[in-house]
């Protein structure tokens, strides 16, 4: 078997991956090429077969794992993403906008048509869905990976486990636990700051905090500890106390949850609950 042969048959054994973007930044994207030396051992296990951001080859599936990154915001983009589904055999969203319909999803709240003609020339050239919405609205989601961008590590454990068969699992409780990990000092209650960290997933480290400012909740709502398993945060109780005992005012209460993922349940209604306040 020439050496040829030996790899068109080794890619054949390897489960194949392609990597999919929609309306996005391609932050997340660009945190699976920052798993540098992992990536290229990852390279072994999986066969790489349709990445654009990373590679000139691009191969037609079907695929056993397909990452999809970005929100729906343009007309195409719902059947393209159904084709997709129909080709992969795990469909595994990445980062704020593939997962709640990412910082975009503020003009879920606004009248598309006149930002369109504030910002645009020749607003009628802009063919946009006046919502931002994320995958799961359209197609099944086996696995959901937040973050704005998506944090490295996890993608790699959750590839890894799929590999070995494992059913991924991550963590959903608070960012606040992560912060007690790390013993960091309270930012909400030693220095006044309106910090999401109470109601929002680890999963980034507790990347601000530790550097002594507010978490703003880019990775979506927590669900585990300290509300309990499969328990929403308390968002109403943050929120109040934001405006009681910070003084925000209604609107800037509403800011802190309408933000990288203001479109996902939680931080949606507890933004609603202060329009009218």
């Amino acid at each position: 078997m020439t050496k040829a042969e030996r790899a068109k048959l080794l890619a054949k054994q390897r489960p194949r991956l392609g990597v999919f973007k929609f309306t996005s930044c391609d932050g997340c994207q660009l945190s699976i090429l920052n798993l540098e030396d992992d990536l290229l051992a990852l390279d072994q296990q999986l066969d790489i077969a349709f990445f654009p951001e990373a590679s000139s080859r691009m191969q037609s599936g079907p695929y056993d794992i397909a990452l999809v990154e970005g929100s729906i915001s343009m007309p195409e983009h719902a059947h393209q993403l159904v084709d997709i589904r129909k080709q992969a055999k795990y469909l595994i969203t990445i980062g704020a906008c593939a997962t709640s319909g990412g910082i975009q999803a503020l003009r879920n709240w606004t009248d598309l048509e006149a930002f369109k003609r504030a910002v645009y020339p020749s607003p009628e050239h802009i063919q946009s869905l006046s919502t931002s919405t994320p995958i799961s609205e359209h197609v099944s989601v086996d696995f959901e990976l937040w973050g704005c961008p998506i944090d490295k590590r996890q993608l790699f454990n959750v590839l890894t486990d799929l590999l070995a068969g494992v059913q991924p699992k991550l963590p959903e409780y608070s960012v606040c636990m992560e912060c007690k990990r790390q013993g960091n000092i309270c930012v909400l209650i030693t220095k006044g700051i309106p910090c999401l960290g109470p109601v929002t997933r680890t999963g980034c480290g507790a990347i601000c905090p530790s550097m002594g400012r507010d978490c703003y909740g880019c990775f979506g709502p927590s669900e585990g500890l300290p509300q309990g398993p499969g328990m929403p945060p308390n968002t109403s109780s943050l929120s109040n106390h934001f405006h009681t005992q910070f003084q925000l005012i209604p609107v800037d209460v509403l800011r802190r949850f309408r933000g990288i993922n203001g479109n996902v349940r939680p931080f949606n209604e507890e933004s609603r609950a202060w329009e009218n306040a």
